[in-house]
């Protein structure tokens, strides 16, 4: 089967080379400045829209754009699958803007490069099937089965709903320690190097990508809100304490 990955960028260019372990792939980026990984074909955009498949490796912001600027292109039984952190919004975008008689799944899939360096057995993919029939949905959940992960199939909204607790609040907490420029040190507790691999897994993705974490998931301002109240409630809670005659001692 032909496959068509539209974006070429870290994640788009290892999920490429993962798909072209079992698919003839073909890949498009809007810069020629990125190399195709190996075992993928260089396409024009023209050529990649003829591809039964196409997997949408973009950031969430650029989802409208460029389904907007595929949509003319496009077969009108394509099958579009995202790989965005978020669901609602790609999710929303499709089937607004891709052909009426394409179908559509969201991916997430929950990790990158770096934590899929040795393979990606057990790690989590969440499955979101919107527009497509049975068929062509167990296929995809059998195919990512087949590469060793963890498939989790749940709505878009609920994948928001409890990834701005998990996803969201790791990558807040991850650039918010690395404004404090927080440093490898001897004395270092094991606890301190953990929060250290979070600094470091969070801030080797993009900025963009936070920011977009934070404005297209509708849950993410609320788990702000809920952080900066836990924040001063802690904080008020503790200056209580030191303030205390007993505190004083």
């Amino acid at each position: 089967m032909e496959i068509g990955v539209y974006g070429l960028g870290r994640f788009g260019s290892f999920w490429a080379q993962l798909l072209a372990k079992r698919f003839e792939v073909k890949g498009y980026n809007r810069s020629n400045e990125r190399p195709a990984p190996e075992g993928v074909e260089r396409v024009s955009l023209d050529r990649l829209a003829e591809c039964p498949v196409i997997f949408l490796c973009v950031s969430i912001s650029a989802m409208e754009p460029v389904v907007s600027q595929l949509r003319s292109l496009l077969r009108e039984d394509v099958l579009l699958i995202d790989t965005c952190s978020v669901k609602v919004h790609p999710v929303s975008v499709m089937e607004r803007s891709a052909p009426s008689g394409a179908q559509i799944i969201g991916t997430h899939p929950m990790f990158g490069p770096d934590s899929a360096k040795n393979g990606t057995e057990g790690l989590p993919l969440i499955f979101t099937p919107v527009r497509v029939d049975s068929e062509t949905a167990e296929f995809w959940r059998e195919h990512f089965a087949g590469l060793g992960l963890h498939v989790m199939e749940m709505s878009a909204d609920q994948h928001d709903h409890e990834a701005a607790y998990t996803q969201g609040i790791t990558h807040f907490v991850g650039r918010l320690l690395k404004e404090l420029n927080v440093q490898p040190s001897p004395m270092s507790t094991l606890g301190y190097r953990k929060i250290l691999e979070v600094v470091d897994q969070t801030c080797n993705d993009p900025y963009q990508l936070f920011v977009d974490l934070q404005r297209y998931n509708p849950y993410s301002a609320n788990m702000r809100d809920n952080l900066r109240g836990a924040f001063d409630t802690l904080i008020s809670r503790l200056s209580s304490e030191l303030d205390s005659p007993q505190g004083r001692e």
